[in-house]
Order: structure tokens, then sequence, then C-alpha cells
């Protein structure tokens, strides 16, 4: 693997900071834009400066980013808005997934970059009509966040039909581990149910739990996007990056309370979220095949890994749970459970 200069956007947040990381670890000279709205500093903080480069930047910024792409070989666009964010704010949401990817294409185009790596989602699939679901399945978003993931999607496969210029999509399905959001209405569920349990809180489980989703741990789907970009076969296509195991929330609430030592960890029930994707389950095979992906972190062990990360911060988990929107698609929290 040749040493490259790659720009990654959104590698201060959680995923972005996970490849930063490992791209940094392979003697990779990394450039880092994030606008740290949902990215931290502290993500990236174990990096020298010599390794990586913050550009605190929005991705919507042209000239900012025309400037930045010059002498770049590899683009990684992880940049976005989150799923809860897309409820209520769907305008912006949609302008920042969409709009600022076509964008940054035709820029990465014109400044001959070499490569464009989009991070989608398995969002863009929404609920699951079989099962595990292939790059082939229907694609039904049941969000606009979904939507928008899609069209970004849509105008990265263009670039290369239209253009052949290399481009490569890949769709984690859901992530989890250290740096993991808790907070706002980037919330994801394995960290906000870990909180809640130790600090004995109940976890909350919207609609009944019988959804399923494939979680990956964070260094397992870094790896699978990195490859991405770094093998010839890759271009061209679109590719699944996830664990291959279906697990309900219901369970999944059972194996946090039993991970941090209290299996009888109370759970609550509250109603539904809007636009919930109700079974999410990765077929993988493509990126087995093609980019030598395979994950090597199973649930359990990632669970302890993130459960001994939070206890070695020194931030107790109540001022963690501080930052918590319980209804984190709404602009406004209305309820503290």
């Amino acid at each position: 693997m040749t040493t490259k200069r790659i720009l990654v956007t959104g590698g201060a947040g959680f995923i972005g900071s996970e490849l930063v990381t490992q791209l940094a670890a392979a003697g990779h000279r990394v450039i880092v834009v994030d606008n740290l709205i949902n990215g931290k500093r502290e993500n990236l903080t174990h990096l020298t400066d010599a390794d990586v480069e913050l550009v605190v930047a929005d991705i919507r910024e042209r000239g900012t980013m025309a400037r930045l792409l010059r002498g770049v070989e590899l683009v990684y666009h992880l940049a976005c808005l989150g799923v809860r964010h897309s409820l209520h704010d769907p305008h912006e949401n949609h302008d920042v997934n969409a709009t600022a990817t076509l964008t940054l294409l035709d820029l990465a185009r014109q400044a001959d970059v070499t490569r464009f790596v989009y991070v989608s989602s398995s969002e863009v699939y929404g609920t699951a009509r079989w099962a595990p679901m292939t790059e082939e399945h229907p694609t039904f978003p049941m969000t606009v966040y979904g939507g928008g993931k899609l069209a970004g999607e849509c105008y990265t496969r263009a670039f290369w039909e239209s253009y052949r210029y290399p481009t490569v999509v890949v769709r984690p399905f859901n992530s989890f581990g250290p740096r993991s959001h808790h907070e706002g209405d980037s919330g994801e569920v394995i960290p906000k149910f870990m909180l809640r349990a130790m600090a004995g809180k109940p976890m909350v489980i919207f609609g009944d739990g019988t959804q399923t989703r494939d979680f990956t741990y964070v260094s397992d789907t870094a790896r699978g996007i990195l490859l991405a970009g770094m093998i010839d076969e890759a271009v061209g296509g679109t590719f699944n990056i996830g664990q291959g195991r279906e697990i309900s929330i219901n369970e999944l609430a059972r194996a946090v309370a039993t991970v941090i030592g209290k299996p009888d960890a109370p759970v609550i029930h509250d109603a539904p979220r809007p636009g919930d994707v109700l079974r999410l389950y990765a077929d993988s095979a493509r990126a087995q095949r093609v980019l030598g992906f395979a994950p090597s972190v199973s649930l359990t062990e990632g669970l302890q890994r993130l459960r001994e990360w939070y206890l070695s911060r020194g931030v107790s988990v109540e001022d963690l749970l501080a930052e918590e929107r319980v209804h984190n698609w709404k602009k406004e929290e209305s309820v503290n459970l």
C-alpha cells in the first residue's frame, strides 16, 4: 500500500476518526475536513500533527473544498447529518447529504483526485423485503436522511457511468464502539442503552423492540471503508459493510445489561419513532470477495470494549447522560425519562 495524500470529510466524527486513525497508522498523510457540529477535536488528539491536519470547515463551502482538494489522491466522504436530524430539519439534511455530495464529486473530478469513496448507509434500503440483504435489495428509504444518502449514491455512481471517474459506494450497517454518539440528535441506541444502564436509569425502547439491526464494531466498519479506497477492483462498485448478524432491540438491551453486570437492568417501552426501519441484516459477501473484508470483533466483545472505554474516560456516566436527548428527532426535548 503506497503512501497517499488523502482527504476525509467528517473525519473528526465517530466512524471518521477511526478511519483516520487507521489511515495514519498505515503511513498516509490525512487532511480532515469537519465543521465540528457532530465531530470533536478530542477524537483526533491521539494523532500527531505530522500525520493528520484538521481543517474546521463546512463541506458546503465550495471555494474552501476546491482549495483543499489540490494535490489530494483519494477522498473518503463521510460528512453528513443523521437520521434524527432529518426528521426535524429535512431541507438542511438533504443540502448536506445530497447536494454537497454532488458538488464535492464535481470538485474532486476537476482536481484530478484519482478515487472518490462515498460512505452511504444501510438506511437507503428501508425495511428488509428479504434477508440477509444483498446490494441488489430494493431501496425504499423511510426518512429524508435515507433519501439523501441514496441521492448521494446515485450521483457517485453517475460520475462513474458518465465520466468513468473512479468512484466507490459503501453502505455501512449500524456501527458502535468508542467515540460513538450518545448526545443530541446524533445519539445512537447502544451508547444510550449502555450509559443509562450504567447509571441505573431505564433503557428506552421505542416501539415493541422486535425491530432488528446488524451491529458492526467501528474498527471493522472503518477497515471496510479503507479497503474500498485501496482495492482497484472496487471501482464502480457498491458494497455492504456489516457484521452479518441480526439482533432485535429487545435482545440488544439484554446483551448490554449482561455486559455491564446488571442482568436485571430496567427497560421501558415508548411510542415508536417516526420513520423507524423495522429490519436490517447485511449480506457482506461482495465486500468479503472483492475487498477482503471480514469483521473480527463480535457484538459481545465490542460491548465490553465500549464499557471499558467509558470507565477509562474519567467522566461520570451521569455527566455524559446530561447531554442525552431521549426523543432526539424533535427539535426540543419534551420528556425526561
